[in-house]
């Protein structure tokens, strides 16, 4: 069928005229647009505070200040190599403002420490107000053995900077004292064959511990989620630990303690306290809920008195029988 041009213009025209007419788009108003007001920049850390209270001399990064102070004193070989300061053996500390109120500043860092400081420049940090974070190695096959002290901690430029001059002047103190790095202290070994009397330290833990050749072992646990999402507790390795060997007059302890973020200062302070030396603080887990750090700690004494320490830190901790107690 043939169509003229006519009748399509005609048709165009009459679909023309069925169309809706066009609506126009509602009005917008226009909204003032609305901007954050600004933060007020950090304050920058007071150097000269932080020279007072620690002794050092800071440099500014940022708003940070950061003191460092390598350890040159005493020779360090690592695999046969004597390491200069600059690889690694530099202790540090640096001072960010508070963001909390009344929080003048927050501290972190890291302190070189060989193995007869450690618990010196610990007990100084704690008793200054600093906190102790974490406690591990960097090496292998170093002589003297270097062992690195983690810290932090919130409050004033002078208190925290004071809490850590406080550690280096115990360590420097010690090194004055004994230039050479101890491997072992004066206490005499512990009696072998170990005769321990078990009944004693099961009445001061409240449970029955594992006994074999006069040594004596109580195993405490806690609750804890993986990161699977499944239920882990004391025979998963989520437990605090003491073993005794020795005599009842003249113990040595050993044991690790399995404690939650909050929990650890207290159970720090409560083992130097009582003269506990503690050898390492890290995780054993990933992605655990609550989060679990383990510290590992060593004492000699009278078992008894050894634990009776032991327990009372226990009872800082959320354990198994802390409900019972």
């Amino acid at each position: 069928m043939r169509t003229s041009q006519a009748g399509v213009v005609v048709l165009v025209g009459l679909l023309g005229a069925c169309a809706p007419a066009a609506v126009a788009p509602p009005a917008v108003t226009a909204r003032p647009a609305t901007t954050a007001a600004p933060a007020t920049p950090a304050k920058p850390i007071d150097l000269a505070a932080v020279a007072a209270a620690t002794g050092g001399k800071p440099e500014a990064q940022g708003t940070v200040a950061k003191v460092s102070f390598p350890r040159a004193d005493t020779p360090v070989a690592v695999d046969g190599w004597t390491m200069p300061p600059f690889m690694g053996l530099t202790s540090w500390a640096g001072f960010t403002p508070g963001e909390k109120p009344g929080v003048e500043a927050m501290v972190m860092g890291d302190l070189v420490a060989f193995e007869d400081e450690v618990n010196p420049m610990m007990s100084a940090l704690l008793d200054g107000g600093v906190e102790v974070t974490a406690l591990h190695n960097h090496f292998f096959y170093d002589k003297p053995r270097v062992f690195f002290m983690h810290i932090g901690g919130e409050g004033t430029i002078e208190r925290l900077g004071k809490g850590v001059r406080a550690a280096l002047d115990a360590q420097r103190a010690l090194r004055q004292k004994v230039p050479v790095p101890r491997d072992r202290t004066d206490a005499p070994a512990p009696a072998s064959p170990s005769r321990i009397d078990a009944a004693k330290l099961d009445a001061v833990f409240g449970i029955a511990g594992a006994a074999k050749d006069g040594m004596y072992k109580a195993t405490m646990g806690r609750k804890a989620t993986a990161s699977c999402g499944c239920a882990v507790g004391k025979a998963m390795g989520v437990n605090t630990w003491a073993a005794f060997a020795g005599s009842d007059d003249a113990a040595v302890v050993d044991g690790d303690f399995a404690v939650s973020e909050a929990e650890l200062q207290p159970v720090l302070k409560s083992l130097r306290g009582a003269g506990i030396d503690v050898v390492a603080i890290h995780h054993h887990m990933t992605g655990e809920t609550p989060r679990i750090l383990f510290l590992h700690y060593w004492g000699r004494g009278p078992a008894e008195g050894l634990a009776k320490a032991v327990k009372r830190t226990l009872d800082l901790t959320a354990w198994d029988g802390a409900a019972a107690r």
